[in-house]
C-alpha cells in the first residue's frame, strides 16, 4: 500500500482509500457474520436472540484492526482472530454461534466482493466524468483539424474532436465492463470448510440463497474457493480500464511537448512547474495518469498467475489476491481521477495544430494526390510519382508541379486543392457524431 503520508495521493484517491480501509475490510467481514447469523435465525438453525447480539457487536468500531492484522500473520488469515474476537464480545449464550457453518474463506471473499461492489461505484462514477469532459472536448472539436501521427511521424489530417472520440470509445467500452461486472459478477462465498457445505447440512444450499439475497450478491453455481474467474475478471477489466486511461495520459503528454505545443494543463499555483526550470510548463497531470496506469499490468499478472490454485484451497494464491486487487481498483480510480482534472482544464491550441498541419510543406496530404492521379496513371505509379516529389526540397506543391507527368493531369489549381488537409478529413466528423451518439445513449441510462 502506498504510505498514505506521501504517495498515496498519486495513487489514489482519498475515497478508494476509504474503501478498502482497515476499517471497511473489518465492516465487510463483520456484516457477512451478522447477515450469516440473521439467515440462519430465519431458518431456525440459532436463536433469533443469538442472532440480535451478533448483530449488535458486528461494529468495526468495536474492533482493533492493528492487532487483528498482526494476528493475522500467525493464523493465517485475519478472520481467525476477527472470530475469536466477536466471540469474546457476546454473552455466553450467543458466542458459540458466530460464524456457524462458515470457512474464513466464506467470509474474506464475500467481504471483498461487498467491498468491491463499492468500489465499482466510485470508479465508475469517475469514468462517467471522464466520459462527460471528453464528450465536451469532441464536440467542441468536431471540426478542428489537426495531424494524425502513426510511429510518432505525421501521417494524414484528422480531427482533435475524431482523437478525443477514439478515446471516448475506448473509455465507454472499458465502462460496460465494469459496469457488466457491477451487476452482474460479484457473487457470495459460502462452501464451508472444503466447499461442499457439510456443516450447514441439511439446508446449506437454501442458506447460500437467502444469504446472497440478504447481502445483494448473486448466488454462485457452486462454491469458488480455488476457481478464481471472479477475481480475475475484475482485474482484467480494471486493467483494460487503466489501459485506456493510460493510452490518453500518453496522448495529451506528447501533444504537450514543446515542440508540438497542440495542447497544454492549465497552469495553476503550484501546479506543472519545475524545481529548477522556471519557463517549464510540465505534464503532471498526464505524468500522474501514466505512471498509475503502467503499475497495473503487472498487478494484474499477479492475480492471473494466482488462478491455478489446489485442489479446494489455496497455498499462497488465495492469499496473494487480499492486498492486490484492492490496489488495482486504487490504481485505476486514481488515473481517471487525475485525467479528469487534467482535461476539464486542459488548453486546446487549434491554431498550433493548423501550423503543424503545415509544417510539411503539404506533403501530410500527398495520399489525395496520389489517389486522384490513379485512375489516370494507375495506383502504383501514380503512388511512385508522388513519393518521388515528397523527397524532394521544398514545399510539395511545387514538386508536384514541375513532374511533367503529373502537370500534365493537374493543374495548379487543383494541386492546391488536393493539398488542402481540411479537405482530407474523411469520415472524421461522422465518426466523432457516432460516439457523441454513443455518449448520449448512456448518459440517458445513467
Amino acid at each position: 500500500m502506498s504510505d498514505p503520508s506521501l504517495f498515496a495521493a498519486t495513487f489514489s484517491t482519498a475515497a478508494l482509500r476509504e474503501a478498502f480501509s482497515a476499517r471497511a475490510w473489518l465492516q465487510a467481514l463483520l456484516d457477512f457474520e451478522a447477515a450469516l447469523a440473521r439467515v440462519q435465525a430465519r431458518a431456525g438453525r440459532i436463536p433469533a436472540s443469538a442472532a440480535e447480539a451478533i448483530e449488535a457487536a458486528c461494529r468495526a468500531e468495536r474492533f482493533d484492526s492493528l492487532a487483528l492484522g498482526q494476528a493475522a500473520v500467525t493464523a493465517g488469515n485475519p478472520v481467525i482472530p476477527l472470530v475469536r474476537a466477536l466471540a469474546a464480545a457476546l454473552p455466553r449464550e450467543a458466542s458459540g454461534f458466530v460464524h456457524l457453518g462458515a470457512t474464513s474463506q466464506d467470509a474474506l471473499d464475500t467481504a471483498q466482493m461487498l467491498l468491491a461492489r463499492r468500489a465499482l461505484d466510485l470508479v465508475l462514477s469517475e469514468l462517467d466524468g471522464l466520459l462527460d469532459r471528453c464528450a465536451e472536448l469532441a464536440a467542441a472539436h468536431r471540426d478542428t483539424p489537426m495531424a494524425a501521427r502513426t510511429l510518432l511521424q505525421h501521417a494524414l489530417p484528422t480531427t482533435f474532436g475524431c482523437k478525443v472520440a477514439g478515446w471516448l470509445a475506448a473509455l465507454m467500452d472499458a465502462r460496460a465492463r465494469l459496469a457488466g461486472l457491477r451487476a452482474d459478477g460479484l457473487a457470495l462465498q459460502l462452501g464451508g470448510a472444503a466447499g461442499t457445505l457439510a456443516a450447514l447440512e441439511p439446508d446449506g444450499l437454501a442458506l447460500a440463497r437467502d444469504l446472497a439475497r440478504e447481502l445483494g450478491l448473486r448466488e454462485p453455481l457452486v462454491p469458488w474457493h480455488a476457481a478464481r474467474g471472479r477475481i480475475a475478471e475484475l482485474a482484467c477489466a480494471l486493467g483494460v480500464t487503466a489501459g485506456a486511461l493510460g493510452k490518453i495520459a500518453l496522448d495529451l503528454a506528447l501533444l504537450e511537448q514543446t515542440e508540438v505545443g497542440e495542447l497544454r494543463e492549465r497552469v495553476t499555483p503550484g501546479r506543472g512547474g519545475s524545481s529548477t526550470l522556471p519557463q517549464k510548463r510540465n505534464p503532471v497531470g498526464a505524468a500522474a495518469a501514466l505512471a498509475c496506469a503502467k503499475r497495473v499490468p503487472g498487478l494484474v499478472g499477479s492475480i492471473l498467475g494466482a488462478m491455478p490454485q489446489e485442489h479446494e484451497r489455496a497455498v499462497g494464491g488465495w492469499q496473494a489476491e487480499w492486498e492486490t486487487l484492492p490496489e488495482i481498483f486504487r490504481l485505476t480510480g486514481a488515473a481517471a481521477a487525475h485525467l479528469g482534472v487534467t482535461l476539464r482544464g486542459l488548453e486546446v491550441d487549434a491554431a498550433r495544430m493548423r501550423a503543424n498541419l503545415a509544417a510539411t510543406g503539404g506533403a501530410i496530404a500527398a495520399e489525395r494526390v496520389s489517389l486522384a492521379l490513379a485512375p489516370r496513371l494507375g495506383r502504383l505509379a501514380a503512388q511512385e510519382l508522388v513519393e518521388a516529389a515528397c523527397r524532394r526540397d521544398g514545399p510539395l506543391r511545387d514538386a508536384l508541379a514541375a513532374e511533367p507527368r503529373i502537370a500534365a493531369e493537374l493543374d495548379a489549381r487543383r494541386i492546391d486543392e488536393l493539398l488542402d488537409p481540411a479537405r482530407h478529413l474523411g469520415a472524421a466528423g461522422e465518426l466523432t457524431d457516432r460516439a457523441l451518439a454513443a455518449w448520449r445513449e448512456l448518459r440517458a441510462r445513467r
